[in-house]
């Protein structure tokens, strides 16, 4: 782990706080004075700060109820992300889990623990992911076996993973796949003749979002 990332999350100030103390010589590394804010931080290293041990804390884990609007991702130059919902010094800490696309609302995770997010989102560990869809127009009859035979999307080698399909109503339904490929559930109606209106994610695994939770909570 970087130094500055470290500093960040042992201490509980922001990144660019971090920054600035590490370059003024307020860290050290094994007792000596380290200024490079790039510099690894490796297992059993110990960083102090005015003589006090830094340690890490535990591992953070947060359930989002994403908005539409803002994007699935820690910064970006143009647009606004997910971490503006959150106190300075927790979105120094976290990311997103995955992606969610900038107009869908819902389920979004958020941590800190690498490799609990590389279990979530890999598609070997195939964690089933569970959507509600609004449709422009209801759906043909044979709906249900083309998501199960899996379809092959506008730009893609290979087919999508058998997906589960339940109706609501004409146009309301509830889909859940095991990947993430890109824009993957709009597309995918696409590829079926229909058009999404509004799409929400409601479960990932076994981890649903929490009905108390308003959006942007």
């Amino acid at each position: 782990m970087r130094l500055d990332r470290f500093v960040s999350q042992a201490a509980g100030v922001s990144r660019r706080q971090a920054r600035i103390l590490i370059q003024r010589g307020r860290i050290l590394v094994d007792g000596d004075t380290v200024k490079d804010i790039a510099r690894h931080v490796a297992p059993g290293e110990q960083v102090a700060r005015a003589g006090e041990l830094l340690a890490l804390p535990q591992p953070v884990y947060l359930m989002l109820n994403k908005p539409c609007g803002l994007l699935s991702a820690t910064t970006d130059s143009h647009q606004a992300t997910v971490m503006t919902l959150l106190p300075e010094t927790l979105a120094a800490r976290v990311h997103p889990v995955g992606r969610l696309d900038k107009e869908t609302s819902g389920l979004l995770l958020l941590s800190d623990d690498g490799a609990w997010s590389h279990r979530v989102t890999s598609p070997n560990h195939r964690c089933s992911k569970t959507y509600l869809a609004a449709l422009a127009e209801p759906l043909a009859a044979d709906a249900e076996q083309r998501l199960r035979q899996g379809l092959m999307l506008r730009s893609e080698t290979s087919v999508t993973r058998p997906a589960e399909l339940a109706r609501l109503d004409d146009t309301h339904v509830r889909l859940s796949i095991t990947e993430g490929r890109y824009h993957q559930v709009r597309r995918m109606f696409a590829a079926l003749g229909n058009r999404v209106l509004t799409l929400h994610r409601e479960r990932i695994g076994g981890l649903v979002l929490d009905p108390s939770l308003q959006p942007g909570d």
